[in-house]
């Protein structure tokens, strides 16, 4: 195993050929590394920036053991097998382990370390077999019933009001292991993104506010528009968790914001950068993927300065026309403080995530309303 830290031009391997698989590669490369993209998908957005492109199942022991050349590898997604992660940490220098992308992977097991480190969720019953549904769990009631694995950008969820709902829920999950979080009054949602060598060398970015259509993040703004007391909390709660997991890497800590007080809690971690961290690209000194790069190589994370007010705004498969034709690019790409960034996807569909932009400006209000009005734009 290669001694850290890891320099130029070494091989670098990625779990996962998505957009996050893409702008990692892109950070890499011009930081001067070589990079091996694992992915099953032979049109993966990665690979079109990838030295190689291993083009097969996440668990192909083949594949796995030429991806365990590379000094060192990450992933950009959280339901990967951890067991290959495992796997590639008796060959190679992996970033974060297994363990903490196997926690993320569960919301059980997720709810159940951010309580050991101190820090508050919504309150929640654990629901794997019908049995567990009894008359204590109207305390949790209104609620959400999730799927305590591979649920995402709102999937998975269901919202009860009674039991009898919840029962029907639990079924039509199909009996899976599932979470019923009681629903919360909630004023908003967040975003940290830490980056963290260990506990000497931690760096997190300013909260992001989240603003989210159909279960899916449309909006981040940044800096959230929170008092500096809130957003001064949401950082020591991100690092907190991030210590407690003992976590290396770049890690998303999403939390809510409830009540008059503004009272956080923990909703959930990604353990890889996140959709609300792709402003950092434009509009902050370094950016999430670069951290990403820095930290698996070794290196202490850089500064994660903002340098103006911004806005991301994803876009969706639903501006394509329904043949396919392209959106009009031309209001975004013409103005002079938007940022274009596609990925690279063959084809569109409604609620894939197809690239996105960010608008600079001098206070995020401004930036949010500019790009409101661009995302409107968009038509084939």
């Amino acid at each position: 195993m290669k001694t850290l830290p890891i320099l130029p031009p070494a091989n670098l391997g990625i779990l996962g050929g998505g957009q996050l698989g893409r702008m990692f590669a892109v950070a890499a490369k011009t930081m001067g590394y070589r990079v091996t993209v694992l992915d099953p998908d032979p049109n993966a957005p990665a690979a079109d920036f990838a030295d190689r492109h291993l083009c097969a199942d996440f668990d192909n022991e083949a594949a796995l053991n030429e991806l365990a050349k590379c000094a060192a590898v990450t992933t950009e997604f959280e339901n990967v097998n951890a067991d290959a992660m495992r796997f590639l940490a008796q060959h190679t220098v992996i970033s974060p382990s297994g363990d903490c992308v196997a926690i993320a992977q569960n919301r059980i097991q997720e709810k159940a370390w951010i309580q050991k480190a101190g820090l508050q969720t919504a309150p929640y019953q654990a629901v794997c077999k019908p049995e567990d549904i009894t008359e204590a769990s109207a305390a949790f009631l209104p609620g959400i019933l999730k799927t305590a694995t591979l649920g995402y950008d709102g999937k998975g969820q269901i919202r009860v009001k009674t039991l009898s709902e919840l029962k029907a829920a639990f079924t039509e999950h199909g009996g899976v292991e599932c979470v019923l979080e009681k629903m919360v009054d909630l004023r908003g949602e967040i975003s940290v993104i830490v980056c963290r060598l260990n506990s000497d060398n931690t760096q997190t970015f300013d909260p992001a506010e989240n603003i989210h259509e159909n279960g899916i993040l449309a909006y981040s703004i940044v800096p959230a528009r929170l008092s500096a007391d809130v957003q001064q909390q949401a950082r020591q709660m991100a690092r907190r968790l991030a210590d407690e997991l003992g976590y290396v890497g770049v890690l998303a800590v999403e939390m809510f914001v409830v009540g008059d007080t503004n009272e956080l809690i923990v909703n959930e971690i990604a353990p890889r950068p996140h959709n609300s961290g792709h402003h950092t690209i434009d509009a902050c000194a370094t950016d999430q993927f670069q951290q990403q790069v820095r930290i698996m190589c070794g290196l202490p994370p850089a500064d994660t300065r903002l340098l103006s007010g911004c806005c991301m705004a994803n876009i969706l498969g639903n501006v394509w026309g329904k043949d396919g034709g392209e959106p009009d690019w031309l209001p975004v790409q013409n103005h002079p403080h938007a940022h274009l960034h596609l990925y690279g996807k063959k084809s569109a569909h409604v609620g894939r995530k197809m690239g996105h932009f960010t608008v600079c400006a001098d206070d995020a209000d401004e930036a949010f309303k500019t790009a409101q009005a661009l995302h409107g734009s968009l038509s084939a």
